[in-house]
């Protein structure tokens, strides 16, 4: 693993990348926030996934605001946010920059927040900072994986000690910073994914390749309110048809990627994947209080049969040899 400490952090090295789609009123409210950090990055790259609402103009109207280079993509059709992150990473990495720091379209970055993780630039490649809720309250975040399983580890310590830092083998994309040498490594986020075990997966990889580390910086905060379900020192939030289609469909591409790698164990892998089921009922049941959406957690089972014995199916090749090819 590489651990060689980096040059001193310079923020105009940094490239924020966000995905958006039909949220203008969330997206002003992020802009605004990147409008008044200090400092700034060097770019900011919106991938708007083909949005139907007033979202381009409102993108348009920042563009001298900003402080900042401002890049704008506009998907002809909905990539979902895998899609959108590899698309926003792809041109963040060929703008030369060399720290990304992805994020969604519903959160708002603090003032201070990129030299918060610039602090850490120097001693790791992959770094993700925390955040603030809706509510205020401090965001618990998961970010231990049990590998065998490929699920998140619920009760990984919250707290830090002196060291500010907890090492992680997952990754979110609400909030990822990651060093381009790590992205030439693994390649990009893949887009097969459309939603959901995308950023886990490739926050797996990254981990794989460098110290990958949670600091104790608080540095988004969340401006979207989510049904959520208070279970003490953890919240359990509602979800969507899709979301359960697509949590269950993804766990084919982790096993894909688990067998190309060769870590891939079928028991552990087939209790992980009961595991992530059960949760989705206790997520219906609990959260949403209905039992109307188990059909499409069976929808997206068997998609996954299909994808798990695909034998064409490839991994995303590293950023280096797609320039060698």
């Amino acid at each position: 693993m590489s651990t060689a400490p980096a040059a001193a952090f310079d923020p105009a090295s940094a490239t924020i990348a966000v995905v958006t789609y039909n949220r203008s009123g969330l997206l002003t409210r992020l802009l605004t926030s990147i409008a008044a950090m200090d400092p700034k990055p060097g770019h900011v790259v919106i991938v708007d996934n083909a949005s139907t609402d007033d979202t381009t103009e409102l993108v348009e109207s920042f563009r001298e605001r900003l402080g900042t280079t401002l890049v704008y993509r506009r998907m002809e059709t909905n990539t979902g946010g895998s899609g959108g992150f590899s698309e926003g990473m792809r041109v963040a990495y060929e703008l030369g920059s060399e720290w990304i720091w992805l994020m969604d379209d519903d959160v708002e970055v603090l003032p201070e927040g990129l030299a918060k993780m610039g602090k850490w630039a120097p001693r790791f490649k992959s770094i993700q900072g925390r955040r603030y809720d809706y509510d205020g309250s401090e965001f618990y975040w998961q970010y231990r994986v049990a590998e065998p399983l490929a699920i998140p580890i619920p009760f990984a310590p919250a707290g830090f000690d002196a060291s500010g830092y907890r090492p992680m083998n997952s990754g979110c994309f609400e909030g990822m910073f990651i060093h381009r040498d790590v992205v030439a490594e693994i390649g990009l986020p893949d887009p097969r994914f459309f939603i959901y075990w995308d950023d886990q997966t490739y926050g797996w990889l990254a981990s794989r390749k460098t110290a990958s580390v949670i600091v104790d910086e608080f540095v988004l905060r969340r401006t979207r309110e989510i049904k959520q379900w208070d279970m003490g020192v953890r919240h359990m939030n509602a979800s969507s048809n899709a979301y359960r289609f697509y949590i269950m469909r993804n766990r084919a591409h982790i096993k894909q990627y688990y067998r190309a790698l060769g870590v891939y164990r079928r028991v552990p892998f087939a209790l992980g994947t009961a595991l992530t089921f059960g949760k989705e009922l206790i997520r219906l049941l609990f959260v949403e209080h209905t039992v109307r959406g188990t059909s499409h957690l069976f929808r997206g089972l068997r998609e996954g049969r299909k994808i798990a014995k695909d034998a064409s199916w490839r991994p995303m090749p590293p950023l280096e040899a797609v320039r060698r090819s």
